[in-house]
């Protein structure tokens, strides 16, 4: 038995191929963890997926460390959002001297506009996250031919799941007066969600929770609550809360809860999946906004 396995790694070696492709998984890393749930769905276990930001991390303000650099070089496909959000992958992928065919998930997607910028969070609605599977199915499946069929047989089960939670975030809506359906929360990830379910989201901060509000903004904000009388304030798991409390202290507006915006939790959290994210948020918001 074991000069049969020294004779296969004997083979393995002679034709290039690499531990990750005798065990035949695809080595693929993702820029943050909603991405990489994606991918865990779509590429089921004939892929091995790694999340460069980990659970609860920020992807905006990331500084890749060491380590990244060797996980990108060991990749076979790198899967980021695109839109600005992952602008540190560029220089990790140059330095680290990866072969691998990079993927967008968010292509094709019809970008919101804040200024000049482009708003990356457009997974917020579940109609572009489809697009994100379905642009991930076609690099894995270009990627792997040989298992092409199960890759596709995986997004159809997952875009179906997508389908379901479009449906049970608008049944959500449906709930909330119209006159409530506004909320402040700590930074602009919202817009894409805004758009597709409406709900109105105001934000102290920009698309990137490396801007910081000016005095001005934040007085501004606080005048708008008071004038719209806005329901509710929402914290997010990524962001310092004291100033969205002091927001909710100088109005008198309840604290909603916390929102999921840019990353999942770890398996033992309450979003642990994209799915559980968006449930979370529209149960969240669901509670804090109906009468």
């Amino acid at each position: 038995m074991r000069g049969s396995r020294a004779l296969l790694l004997v083979v393995a070696i002679m034709f290039g191929a690499t531990p990750l492709h005798a065990e035949g998984r695809l080595n693929v890393v993702a820029s943050f963890s909603i991405i990489a749930d994606f991918v865990k769905n779509v590429g089921g276990e004939r892929v091995k997926v790694t999340s460069l930001v980990g659970p609860n991390g920020d992807v905006h303000v990331y500084t890749p460390a060491p380590q990244d650099a060797k996980t990108i070089a060991d990749a076979q496909l790198v899967v980021i959002n695109g839109l600005g959000l992952d602008g540190w992958l560029p220089r990790l992928l140059q330095s680290s001297g990866s072969k691998a065919v990079v993927v967008t998930a968010s292509e094709g997607v019809s970008p919101l506009k804040l200024g000049s910028q482009a708003d990356p969070h457009a997974w917020q609605s579940v109609g572009n996250a489809q697009i994100y599977v379905k642009n991930i199915r076609d690099a894995l499946a270009q990627a792997d031919v040989g298992d092409a069929d199960y890759f596709r047989q995986n997004a159809a089960r997952y875009l179906a799941e997508l389908d379901a939670l479009d449906r049970e975030v608008r049944n959500g809506v449906d709930q909330i007066p119209a006159e409530r359906r506004k909320v402040i929360s700590s930074h602009r990830a919202f817009g894409y969600f805004a758009k597709a379910y409406g709900i109105a989201f105001i934000a102290p901060l920009g698309v990137s929770t490396e801007t910081e509000p000016s005095a001005r903004d934040v007085a501004a904000i606080i005048a708008q609550v008071k004038k719209d009388k806005i329901p509710a304030v929402f914290l997010e798991n990524i962001t310092d809360d004291r100033l969205m409390r002091r927001i909710a202290e100088e109005t008198g507006v309840k604290v909603g809860g916390t929102l999921y915006s840019d990353s999942l939790t770890d398996e033992k959290g309450p979003v642990a999946t994209y799915i559980a994210l968006v449930r979370h948020n529209i149960k969240a918001l669901t509670s804090a906004l109906g009468r």
